[in-house]
């Protein structure tokens, strides 16, 4: 007999059972938590010691086995701890791209109770700079590449309460730095804490609901919002993709899901940055738990992906549907062996309901899943997978059993079943709020209940689709751009009286920034010039792809307010997109 959904969720969360859910108040909140679920990140590192010299990173040719990675760890904890005084709630910030070093610094912090900040290796200086003045950081570990970009800003950071930067593989930068003082090699501080015999981690007194991360999310007043995450939420990510998995096995998808066969290491090709929710919480915590490979690229590129793929034996990759539909459309598709990939994973963006049945076609023994959830909420609040997503490929899934949704009007009550509204949800993975927001906390945080400021619908089976986006932003590519920081750029040009972000359909990135720009009378500026200018200023991937001038003012309702949407119907039906 075959289980439905609902069947083979009872089954995993009853009394007794491995994912039994329960109920607990944290901070004067009733929520429903796994109730078997790992309590503080620590808990996690000090039990990967059990998978000793199993692969665990891989980095172009370079290799490190768990417990190599856990001696990096205890070594580069003991000179946090001793050298630096770090201590439970300190911020660590990590600046680098996906290196081996980002996890033993993630690992280490995270030991010590420290709440850590992983900061967007694409920022410029000045982004970069902001976050680590925000978030009150003490320590950042920073390769060479960002430390480039942050050396002019290190004399008034130091001011400001930074104690110390540690420089992971300074050469990186593609020239030589002159290191200032205050700025020590990563390397150098290793051998120094290894010949001291350090061989346990400093100890630490944390508890679930501590301060655990910082992840900088856009805001739309231009300036990123960092979203304070607890050990909850971190060890409830993990608990709620296990439950998925195990859920799945229920429902026959033991052939086409994650789990790699019986004596097989599941492989996990990291293709996002760890930076993200996504790349951090559902790929690094999960393989480190789970004794997974997880196998890092210096750069997205499809081609060396299947590369990877083929090489290592990955059973899992994904990212967001962008890199999926790369790999798809690759010409080295049918030239790679691919044989070995169970599951293609990936959320953060639209996703095209062709996407799954071609998955089917190229990955006939792969699983082709899609899930939702922000970095507000430790990434997954639903997964779609299995025959479910072929038979609703447009839904991003269920909720996990600890998360609630609702579908709200603009009055705040909840809309009849299958209409359309704001998504809500509750559960102990969303984050405590915005760190040093209070305003912006309360304004998206009610009673537990986080508003995603996404249009969703829920149909009469519980599952969600993602209907559109109220919040002011463009996804390209899994990255969220909001338009008033684009559009702060551009304004600071002197040609420019008026611009308007939006968001253009893309097959391959989700969507494109593209602008709408009403220049000063008499003023010139070309397409080209705004984007240097826009560069100069905030992350390249911000840079709009499209822009085009406009000779009347943006259409407005009667408050000011620029009619967005109706801007950019206006664009696509007179077919102004670049091909």
């Amino acid at each position: 007999m075959t289980l439905g959904l609902g069947e083979a969720t009872a089954r995993l969360i009853g009394p007794g059972q491995p994912f039994e859910v329960a109920e607990v108040e944290v901070r004067g909140v009733r929520l429903r938590v796994w109730k078997n679920c790992p309590t503080v990140l620590r808990a996690l590192l000090e039990a990967s010691q059990s998978f000793g010299d199993a692969t665990f990173l891989v980095y172009e040719d370079e290799r490190m086995s768990f417990a190599e990675h856990y001696a990096e760890v205890v070594a580069f904890a003991s000179v946090l701890s001793d050298r630096y005084g770090v201590k439970v709630g300190d911020r660590v910030a990590i600046a680098m791209r996906n290196y081996p070093e980002w996890v033993v610094c993630f690992w280490a912090a995270a030991a010590l109770g420290a709440v850590i900040v992983p900061l967007n290796a694409w920022w410029t200086g000045p982004e970069l700079a902001y976050g680590l003045d925000d978030s009150g950081t003490k320590v950042v570990a920073v390769d060479g590449e960002r430390l480039s970009r942050l050396l002019p800003h290190l004399a008034n950071l130091s001011r400001g309460g930074l104690e110390q930067v540690v420089a992971v593989r300074p050469d990186d930068a593609g020239e030589a730095l002159d290191l200032p003082a205050g700025v020590e090699l990563y390397d150098e501080l290793l051998s120094v804490a290894r010949h001291g015999g350090q061989s346990k981690l400093p100890t630490a007194e944390i508890d679930t609901d501590d301060d655990a991360t910082i992840f900088y999310t856009s805001g739309t007043t231009g300036r990123p919002k960092g979203a304070l995450g607890t050990q909850r939420n971190m060890c409830t990510n993990l608990m709620s993709l296990a439950f998925i998995i195990a859920r799945g096995q229920l429902l026959g998808e033991a052939s086409r899901g994650p789990t790699a066969p019986s004596g097989m290491q599941n492989a996990f090709l990291l293709s996002v940055p760890l930076f993200h929710a996504t790349g951090c919480h559902s790929v690094l915590v999960p393989s480190t738990a789970s004794g997974g490979k997880l196998v890092m690229m210096r750069r997205w590129n499809p081609e060396r992906a299947l590369e990877l793929i083929e090489r290592e034996r990955v059973t899992v990759f994904g990212g967001v549907p962008t890199m999926a539909w790369q790999v798809l459309n690759s010409p080295e598709l049918t030239q790679r062996d691919t044989s070995s990939v169970r599951s293609v994973s990936y959320g953060g963006a639209p996703a095209p309901p062709e996407l799954v049945r071609r998955i089917r076609q190229y990955f006939p023994g792969g699983n082709a899943s899609n899930g939702y959830g922000l970095t507000e909420t430790s990434s997954v609040t639903s997964m779609n997978s299995g025959e479910d997503y072929v038979r609703k490929p447009a839904s991003c899934g269920p909720p996990v059993p600890v998360c609630e949704v609702r579908v709200v009007g603009p009055d705040g009550t909840d809309v009849p079943s299958g209409e359309p509204g704001e998504l809500l949800i509750k559960g102990p993975n969303v984050v405590k709020g915005y760190w040093k927001r209070p305003e912006a906390t309360a304004a998206s945080f009610t009673d537990g209940w986080l508003h995603t400021g996404d249009v969703a619908r829920v149909d009469d089976e519980g599952f969600i689709f993602i209907v559109d986006r109220a919040k002011d932003m463009v996804i390209r590519g899994g990255e969220n751009v909001y338009s008033a920081e684009v559009e702060a750029a551009l304004f600071e040009h002197p040609a420019v009286l008026d611009a308007a972000v939006i968001g253009v359909p893309d097959e391959v990135m989700g969507e494109e920034v593209g602008a709408v720009v009403v220049l000063r009378p008499g003023a010139c500026a070309t397409p080209d010039e705004l984007r240097k200018h826009v560069a100069e200023r905030i992350a390249s991937f911000k840079v709009p792809t499209h822009i085009w001038f406009r000779s009347d003012p943006l259409p407005s309702n009667p408050a000011g307010k620029v009619l967005k949407r109706e801007l950019r119907s206006e664009i696509l039906t007179a077919g102004k997109v670049a091909k």
